[in-house]
């Protein structure tokens, strides 16, 4: 997008803030009536899985959303082919170009962007957005990300030159970092990627050199470069936080502002629909964007329904975040409905220390993209602050000496880029990984009780 356009449709998109709860909720129905009709027009899978709920071309504006089929992660991935609405391009292609393409080749046969989620239980799951779905989405990141500012504001900031620093996992299609890269660029500022793959002195000098002025990125990796800011290391003038990728804490945030002395925004979203919400502040909540999506929460599980995505229509997806769902209120400042007690995911990184009493860390997504044929399942013990394990499901047991052996040979390549080939790793096959009773959700990473390496790391960085 050039940089102009972007300043016009951003300017378009951030009146819907200023409109009334009943013109969203207009806006919001004929964006689902385009979409629900495109895709019974255009989807084979859409078509028949409508057909059999009695939904036809004739009564498909007149039907409320509860009556059409919900879809969950297996579903879409076993219907891939007939889901999507283009004949240029299967799922397989899009794992071969996952595969053999670098990360620096962004756009697939020349018009799609390709992010894919985590493959922490299998193979990953691939998300296309054509470039309108991909500048929309864009659009809708970059308001959240300048949301309570004014155009005036944003306009004196962007002609500054702003220095925007991303601290993430950066080293796969992830949509977060893709997103970030180009809304970036669209803006004309500049940029420094840190990979949470890096080690931590790596960051430290280029910090120093670099300057930021807003950062953004995953708040456990943020709170890591407040500390460093905490204890001297480096000095900062930030105007603006961004966290992205994980809950953040109401305990979290308070840290963030506190260090940084800026504004901490918190943007919600998923590789399904990269821009659902946003967050200013705790008395405000977590705003969802009922201009960009359709929202459900049923029997406590959520429903998405992403209106911008034509190539691949996500309709009524069922995703695993849980949270109270409120509609707007009419004395609300904005007119969008809002999420509370909004759980992700929100997992530990895994601490380690040296001999030499030097500290630094692993990021449960530094980890989670290992992919091996046979290993169902998988969640990281730390042992102690050099030891940690690998807990195995795998589906077939005669695949286990393969499979121990590809584990080991993926996490050794993964410690040594991240300079921890100290630390022990270990691999136990069990029968069944069970999500956390409180949560209802798999922890990937469980830290020994007895340790308390965050005391450790407070003292050595």
């Amino acid at each position: 997008m050039k940089f102009i356009n972007i300043l016009l449709d951003l300017h378009k998109l951030r009146k819907n803030t200023r409109k009334t709860k009943v013109q969203i909720k207009t806006i919001q129905e004929k964006e689902l009536r385009k979409l629900l009709v495109y895709a019974y027009d255009n989807s084979k899978y859409y078509k028949r899985v409508f057909t059999q709920a009695n939904i036809t071309r004739e009564n498909i504006n007149s039907l409320p959303l509860s009556k059409f089929p919900t879809i969950d992660k297996v579903k879409f991935m076993e219907n891939y082919d007939e889901l999507i609405t283009v004949n240029d391009f299967k799922q397989e292609d899009l794992r071969r170009f996952d595969i053999e393409e670098s990360i620096e080749q962004k756009i697939f046969r020349g018009k799609y962007h390709v992010v894919h989620s985590s493959g922490s239980t299998g193979n990953p799951v691939y998300f296309v957005y054509d470039d309108s779905a991909w500048n929309r989405m864009l659009l809708g990141i970059i308001r959240a990300a300048f949301w309570n500012m004014s155009f005036f504001e944003i306009m004196k900031f962007l002609v500054g030159k702003p220095r925007i620093v991303y601290i993430a996992a950066t080293d796969g299609r992830y949509g977060g970092a893709m997103a970030v890269s180009d809304g970036i660029e669209g803006v004309r500022a500049n940029q420094l990627f840190l990979d949470i793959n890096e080690p931590l002195s790596k960051w430290l000098k280029q910090i120093k050199e670099f300057q930021p002025n807003m950062i953004i990125g995953y708040p456990s990796a943020i709170k890591i470069l407040g500390e460093l800011v905490e204890r001297g290391d480096i000095k900062l003038d930030v105007m603006r936080v961004i966290s992205c990728g994980e809950p953040l804490g109401a305990n979290m945030r308070h840290y963030l502002e506190n260090i940084f002395q800026a504004e901490v925004i918190n943007i919600y979203g998923a590789s399904e629909s990269l821009s659902l919400g946003v967050e200013a502040n705790l008395e405000e909540g977590m705003n969802l964007f009922d201009d960009m999506n359709v929202i459900e929460m049923i029997e406590g599980n959520m429903y998405l329904t992403s209106l911008y995505n034509f190539t691949q229509p996500i309709i009524r997806y069922k995703l695993s975040d849980q949270f109270i769902h409120r509609e707007a209120d009419y004395g609300s400042k904005y007119p969008f409905s809002k999420a509370e007690g909004l759980i992700g995911r929100d997992e530990d990184l895994l601490w380690f220390e040296d001999e030499k009493g030097n500290c630094d860390f692993l990021h449960p997504l530094a980890i989670e993209g290992i992919c091996i044929s046979g290993l169902k399942d998988y969640q990281f013990r730390q042992i102690d602050s050099f030891t940690f394990e690998m807990l195995a499901e795998i589906s077939d047991k005669k695949m286990g000496k393969d499979i121990h052996s590809k584990i080991l040979k993926q996490m050794k390549e993964i410690l040594r880029d991240k300079g921890l080939n100290y630390i022990q790793f270990f691999v136990r096959f069990v029968d069944e990984i069970r999500p956390d009773p409180k949560t209802g959700k798999k922890q990937l990473i469980i830290s020994a009780s007895d340790l308390d390496i965050r005391k450790k790391r407070e003292e050595s960085i």
